[in-house]
């Protein structure tokens, strides 16, 4: 299974690509390592961002996109440009996509601990969230069946 974990920050879509190939985890290569939305109001810039996202999931065959949310309102409410952000990512076609709440990431993550010190995982450190964001929906799949 390959997940794309995503985290929204102002009117970008920081990403982090996270395997599970017989028991193990990878962290496979990637072209990029965040998506820029330069301006929300232009209609070709927002189809371009959406075309680029699908693209990579496409080329990287990745199964499922796992979003952190974000409150709707309130002091730390995420943007009306991130939301667009969002919505971009769940209208593409055939594509799957989670949502995953800071506290679920929490629990998943106290009860399997990541193996690896993330400093040696070669991503940069402003992919953090996405990875563990990944990390916390893919443990939860395999270990919480109902």
């Amino acid at each position: 299974m390959r997940v794309c974990g995503v985290e929204i920050q102002g009117s970008e879509a920081v990403i982090s690509l996270l395997a599970l190939d017989k028991g193990l985890f990878e962290l496979p290569e990637c072209r990029t390592r965040k998506f820029l939305l330069k301006d929300d109001a232009d209609q070709a810039l927002f189809k371009k961002f959406q075309f680029d996202f699908a693209k990579l999931v496409e080329d990287y065959k990745i199964e499922k996109v796992v979003i952190k949310s974000r409150p709707q309102k309130g002091k730390f409410a995420g943007g009306a440009v991130g939301f667009k952000i969002e919505a971009a990512i769940q209208l593409i076609d055939g594509l799957t996509v989670e949502f995953i709440n800071g506290n679920t990431i929490k629990e998943q993550i106290k009860r399997n601990p990541i193996a690896i010190d993330f400093a040696v995982t070669d991503l940069k450190k402003f992919q953090e969230a996405a990875f563990t964001a990944a990390y916390a929906n893919m443990t939860e799949s395999m270990y919480n069946k109902d």
